[in-house]
């Protein structure tokens, strides 16, 4: 009785005369590039979110260390006015007899190094409430996660005494 099978004809073909399917096909090949591809991409992508992100988080350290900088400052000459409405307003060159001079020109430089485009910065005393100090700092980060609003801010207050030594 004839062997039956339910193979399709070359498959059949081949088995009856004892060959067997040897190496891999040009399909299987095709699809582990595929599979290949696909894997690279994605670590290609990570790797660029990684590098975007990295940008962004040393832009918001630099900022940081810009405002407590300042708050340093302010707190090192207490009794000097720096209340700042804009970077616009540091008109004068750097000034090492006038630490407030010094220390708003630094300041102005710091942002324009951190971005000289869109780097702004400001400086709210409130003499009323304790010597409430405001500090923001504004940049531009482009490359953050959201491109929409890329304008950046960072903010830190605190209240700085008046020293008591000196006469008003």
């Amino acid at each position: 009785m004839p062997e039956r099978s339910y193979r399709i004809g070359w498959m059949l073909m081949n088995e009856r005369m004892g060959y067997k399917q040897q190496g891999t096909t040009l399909i299987e090949v095709l699809v582990a590039l595929l599979v290949l591809a696909i894997g690279l991409l994605g670590a290609a992508a990570l790797q660029l979110n990684a590098l975007k992100y990295t940008d962004s988080s040393r832009l918001s350290s630099q900022a940081s260390f810009i405002a407590y900088d300042m708050m340093d400052r302010i707190r090192a000459n207490p009794d000097a006015d720096y209340s700042l409405t804009s970077l616009a307003a540091v008109t004068s060159g750097p000034n090492l007899t006038v630490p407030r001079t010094q220390d708003l020109y630094d300041f102005k430089t710091n942002i324009q190094t951190l971005d000289p485009v869109t780097g702004d910065g400001t400086i709210t005393v409130d003499p009323t409430y304790k010597r409430l100090v405001t500090i923001t700092v504004t940049w531009s980060d482009a490359r953050a996660a959201n491109p929409a609003t890329p304008l950046q801010t960072f903010t830190v207050k605190s209240r700085v005494a008046i020293d008591a030594k000196v006469t008003q």
